[in-house]
This record gives structure tokens, C-alpha cells and sequence, in this order.
């Protein structure tokens, strides 16, 4: 049984001042950033924390937006779907900047250098290959590109965003710092375990013609909400 839920929240998801309102609030970590480099507050090393500040923002981000198919089907809240786009596009900002920082503050923007370090470190070549991978989707995420390919192809394709979630999912496990540890990985646990019933309620959704009702685990949403809490 669907949980009851306010159809004001509905509402106010469906408000045209939403998506702006989205946008602004989505900037504020890359501003908090930029202010930091420019003041000087990052700390003793501010390469390393803007590094790890954008990736920790693209980890933030990728769970928001994989969380949107699960709480959209679980509580009914349809105005979610709008706004999943977005924050997708945002994901993939954050990654770019993630990988600007690292080849211009960490590589000094050396094409040959950043070409050899890649493969030698596990977790920036899983960044890298995710990053590519979402170069398509936020390529094609506008709506004449919905027309332009078809509604099915379109899915299709964007599909692929749970399989693109699994690597930067493992990027925290698969480097001995990063973000904090426990966060880290529980952000990767949680996008991964997002990604799953993401995944899951779509190819069934297409199977039967019709979303499905699933429930949302407590351990997939906490780390998300100490993350942002924390930011």
C-alpha cells in the first residue's frame, strides 16, 4: 500500500518556481567553493579540497538523483520526475568540475602526464570512465533531443545511468582516502543499492506497461541525508 502524502507537496513540486528555486540551491556548493579558493578558507591544501569537495558533490548528487524513481513510486510523489533531470545535469557539472580540478590543480593541465596517471590510479579511472559515460546523457537530456532520437530510444539510453552510478559508487571504496571513509562508502552503498531499484522499477515498469510500487530501504537514504547535513 502506497503511503499517504500530501498532495500540497505535489503541488508545490509542480510550481513553476521549482525547477529555478532547484537550480539556485544546486549552485550554492560550487559557490561555497569558489568563495572558499578565492578567501583562501579550504585549508593548507586547497587543490585536494576542491578536488575532493566537487567529487564528494558528484557522489551528493548521483543519489539524489537515482533516489527520485524510488520516492516518486513509494510515497507518489509524481512532481519528483520534473525536476530528475536536472539534477542528473548537475551530477554530471560536478563531475566535470571534479575533473578539472584534478588536470589542472593536480596535473597542471599536462595532457601526456594526465594520459599516464589515469590507468596507474584505480579510483580516477573509474571517475573518468563514469564521467565519460555521462557525457550522453547530459548531451541529449534537453527535449528536442527527446524528439530528435524517440521516446524509447531516449529511455533507453538513459537507462544507462544506473549502470554509469556503479562506478563512481566504487570510486570511495577503491581509494584509501577521499571523501570522510563512512561516508564515502555509505554514499557508494547507497547509490549503488539506488541504482538496483532504480533499475529494477524501470524494466519492470516497461515489462507490464506500469511503474511498480517498492519500498525504499532506511540504510539506501540515511548516508544521503548525513551527507547533506554535513555539508
Amino acid at each position: 500500500c502506497r503511503p499517504a502524502f500530501p498532495p500540497a507537496m505535489n503541488k508545490l513540486l509542480l510550481h513553476p518556481a521549482a525547477k529555478p528555486l532547484l537550480f539556485a540551491l544546486a549552485l550554492l556548493p560550487f559557490a561555497q567553493l569558489l568563495w572558499g579558493a578565492v578567501a583562501n578558507t579550504l585549508g593548507a591544501n586547497q587543490a585536494e579540497a576542491l578536488i575532493r569537495g566537487t567529487g564528494d558533490w558528484v557522489l551528493r548528487f548521483l543519489c539524489i538523483t537515482l533516489a527520485v524513481t524510488p520516492l516518486r513510486e513509494a510515497v507518489g510523489l509524481t512532481g519528483l520526475a520534473r525536476l530528475r533531470r536536472m539534477l542528473g545535469n548537475f551530477a554530471f557539472f560536478y563531475g566535470a568540475l571534479h575533473f578539472l580540478c584534478y588536470a589542472w590543480l593536480d596535473m597542471g593541465l599536462d595532457v601526456t602526464a594526465i594520459w599516464h596517471d589515469i590507468p596507474k590510479r584505480p579510483f580516477i579511472l573509474v571517475g573518468t570512465a563514469a564521467l565519460l559515460l555521462m557525457v550522453p546523457l547530459a548531451a541529449t537530456s534537453f527535449n528536442r533531443a527527446i524528439q530528435a532520437l524517440g521516446g524509447r530510444r531516449w529511455q533507453a539510453l538513459h537507462r544507462a545511468v544506473y549502470a554509469v552510478a556503479l562506478l563512481p559508487a566504487e570510486e570511495p571504496q577503491s581509494r584509501a582516502s577521499g571523501l570522510q571513509t563512512v561516508e564515502g562508502i555509505g554514499l557508494g552503498s547507497s547509490i549503488a543499492d539506488l541504482a538496483a531499484g532504480g533499475a529494477a522499477i524501470d524494466l519492470t515498469g516497461q515489462a507490464r506497461g506500469e511503474g511498480v510500487r517498492v519500498g525504499i530501504s532506511t540504510n539506501s537514504i540515511e548516508p544521503l541525508i548525513d551527507a547533506a547535513a554535513g555539508s
